[in-house]
């Protein structure tokens, strides 16, 4: 079983976890574990895996009122998660962090074994609890402070790390009615979009347009985007959501985005030089994870706050209109990617199966 529930950074991981383990495994089953507000209700089905839903346990970053609710949230969710391991007689439970993974790990523990993936330099609460009880622990960079953990990288879709943007770029500008001869920006925000970079991005479009580069830009569902069209230059194409991330990449030249976890380890794996606005809420922790590409000449970092459209026009135009400087950072990407890391983490889930049959 599988439990990484709640946005893209975590279901990604172990979706992809859970493609290797059958391929090493062919006669394993996968059960994702979720929640009725995740998006794992739309993605995991889609990769062809079932999902198990129990109540969400979100854990609340300040002393609310939400606080005094939680032991007996957790008590529930708890019960309920007994009942699915029972039901579908899980061997092991992998934790990839959010809601789903603490009620996850209080009902595996005595049970079965327990495997903790963390994909941040700060572990989050859920995994720090897990961490304490597991099998094996697994960090996607060294200096995570997690007890016995092995740095595996994050696991990915063999889509990405297999990708060929260069041999597919055609078919993906095609795709997506790009431009197939311009320098092309891809921009998102993550899963739910990010109204910072949709206001920057948007507000210079002309500029673009104007330097003849062309766009991508994925606003989020919840978000709309309305953007000039001027004739007779690139196109600048909006769409709610990226469904097929692997053509988005290979449509790029260069991507401006978050930098969660997930985002900057694809990125890197593809090869894409980037722009990351961290997210400017939480512990700091997408600062922290696009500071190797930053340092290794590969992406470039823009604080939330001082993203504007003149900044895109003043620092992200220069570089998409290079193209020996895009050259460069996309050979110092290649070098940070995770491409074994699904099948590496596979391994650590069965080896743990097998020494509880041991």
């Amino acid at each position: 079983m599988v439990a990484g529930g709640g946005t893209a950074g975590h279901i990604e991981p172990a979706l992809a976890l859970a493609d290797a383990v059958r391929r090493l495994r062919p006669d394993a089953t996968v059960v994702a574990l979720g929640t009725e507000r995740g998006l794992e209700r739309t993605l995991v089905p889609d990769r062809g895996y079932l999902l198990e839903l129990i109540p969400p346990v979100p854990l609340p970053r300040k002393p609310t009122a939400e606080l005094l609710r939680l032991p007996l949230r957790v008590r529930n969710s708890v019960r309920r998660t007994r009942a699915v391991l029972d039901r579908v007689g899980a061997d092991v439970v992998v934790g990839f962090g959010g809601y789903v993974a603490l009620p996850a790990y209080l009902a595996a523990r005595g049970r079965v074994p327990i495997v903790v993936h963390e994909a941040n330099k700060h572990a989050g609460l859920a995994n720090k609890v897990g961490a304490r009880f597991a099998s094996r622990v697994a960090v996607a960079a060294p200096g995570t402070a997690l007890p016995g953990a092995e740095v595996v990288g994050i696991p990915l879709r063999r889509s990405i790390t297999t990708l060929d943007r260069t041999a597919l770029r055609a078919e993906a500008r095609k795709h997506f009615g790009l431009d197939p001869d311009a320098p092309t920006l891809l921009v998102f925000g993550g899963s739910q979009g990010a109204r910072s970079i949709n206001a920057a991005v948007s507000g210079a479009a002309r500029e673009l347009a104007e330097a003849g580069v062309g766009v991508l830009h994925a606003h989020g569902p919840k978000n709309t985007l309305v953007v000039r069209e001027f004739s007779g230059r690139p196109g600048y194409v909006p769409v709610p959501y990226l469904e097929r991330m692997d053509l988005a990449y290979a449509a790029a030249d260069v991507v401006l985005c978050r930098s969660g976890a997930m985002t900057v380890a694809e990125v890197s794996a593809v090869g894409l030089p980037a722009v990351f606005v961290p997210l400017p809420h939480g512990n700091g922790e997408q600062a922290l994870n696009a500071q190797p590409a930053v340092e290794a000449g590969a992406a470039l970092l823009v604080e939330d706050s001082a993203l504007t459209p003149r900044t895109v026009v003043e620092k992200v135009l220069p570089l998409v209109t290079n193209p020996q400087r895009v050259a460069a950072m996309s050979a110092a990407a290649v070098g940070l990617g995770h491409r074994e890391a699904d099948e590496v983490l596979a391994r650590m889930v069965l080896e743990a199966v097998g020494d509880r049959g041991a």
